[in-house]
């Protein structure tokens, strides 16, 4: 039985790592660093979890990467390691061959990664092959509405609801372009591009072969003016997934990421776990343990619609108070099919075989303990 080490037990998307690999079969270890937290996470009471490991101080200092590699190199048989936040990401990315001695994974070079989180990078990039993208400024725009956005809003520890801004004219321009400037000096200024939201997820191989790859669209989100997505619901689009696999490609990526477009244009990519993550629990996706099987230098084939689509997953607490804002803001259309989901989504962090997670995360969110 192959051990599998998943790090960042707080995020929400650990627990469908773990649920789908306890299923598999692996003896699944979560880690959490303890001042990155005020409670327990909610994945440790998963009845798929083999053992927690604590370390000290926060995933953000140097000195966690020696942690990592020392835990790691202390089991008898080489583990399986995945990271599921993007610092612990970057960490492993920065020492990828000593990580490589004491462990199985697939994570890409760190200037790789640096690449993928530069919006600028990526559109220039998508200009290359091909790739619609939205137009960008230089200066003032012509014409509103715009996106302003600084290259890498992850790097400055912003939320997601706070790595853009949108303007409509010229004075909401001038006040969030000085805003962004704090952060980026020359922060992008992108047309506001219409239709659906979107996001094509992929796993590639250590050569970067196409492994495995999974569509969702954006039903809901909180902030209603843009943020992440508090429902989405899994589709198949063949043209997605071979333009963003082309993308990740032609950047030497290797590991899961989430290319997002919007209507035919690419915004904007993710290398590295995602929020919507747990879509690939809740469709049945392989995604995860093709990843454990490929990193651990298993033969591994792609293959085409081994999910669910057409499937509706929410995040409870989040789309609730996404429902009614969309009311507030008069989306009566958005509030009555809310209003329908609470009946038929799937609950993306609830299980029949696993309930105590939810439970935990109802209790300390409702609760604040």
């Amino acid at each position: 039985m192959r051990t599998v080490v998943i790090t960042d037990g707080k995020y929400r998307s650990s627990i469908a790592a773990v649920r789908t690999l306890g299923r598999a079969g692996y003896k699944v270890v979560v880690t959490q660093t303890k001042g990155d937290v005020a409670a327990e996470p909610p994945v440790f009471s998963s009845r798929y979890v083999s053992h927690i490991h604590w370390f000290e101080g926060e995933a953000g200092e140097e000195s966690y990467a020696e942690r990592l590699l020392s835990f790691l190199s202390s089991f008898d048989e080489r583990p399986i390691l995945l990271c599921v936040g993007a610092v612990s990401l970057n960490a492993v990315a920065r020492h990828r061959e000593r990580f490589a001695e004491a462990a199985d994974f697939l994570i890409a070079p760190p200037e790789v990664l640096d690449a993928l989180n530069d919006k600028e990078a990526v559109h220039q990039r998508c200009e290359e092959l091909g790739i619609a993208v939205p137009r960008q400024y230089k200066g003032r725009p012509e014409r509103y509405p715009v996106i302003i956005k600084p290259h890498c809003g992850e790097k400055f520890g912003l939320k997601a609801s706070e790595r853009y801004a949108v303007a409509h004219d010229d004075k909401q321009f001038d006040a969030h372009l000085s805003r962004m400037c704090v952060y980026d000096p020359e922060p992008i200024v992108q047309e506001m591009v219409v239709g659906d939201g979107a996001g094509a997820s992929l796993l590639l191989g250590a050569d970067g072969e196409l492994l495995a790859a999974i569509c969702h669209r954006r039903v809901r989100e909180y902030p209603v003016t843009g943020g992440p997505s508090t429902c989405c619901e899994s589709f198949y689009d063949e043209a997605m997934i071979d333009k963003a696999y082309r993308l990740l490609k032609s950047f030497g990526f290797c590991g899961m990421a989430m290319v997002e477009f919007k209507g035919e244009h690419v915004l904007e990519v993710n290398p590295r776990i995602w929020g919507s993550f747990p879509m690939t629990e809740c469709t049945g996706s392989p995604f995860t343990h093709k990843y454990a099987l490929a990193a651990a230098g298993e033969a591994v084939e792609y293959a085409p619609r081994d999910y669910k689509t057409g499937l509706r997953m929410r995040f409870l607490l989040n789309d609730t108070v996404a429902i009614f804002q969309y009311l507030r803001h008069g989306y009566w259309g958005k509030f009555t099919e809310g209003l329908g989901d609470l009946f038929t989504a799937k609950e993306a962090l609830s299980s029949s075989d696993d309930p105590a997670p939810m439970r935990k995360y109802l209790k300390q969110n409702l609760t604040g303990r």
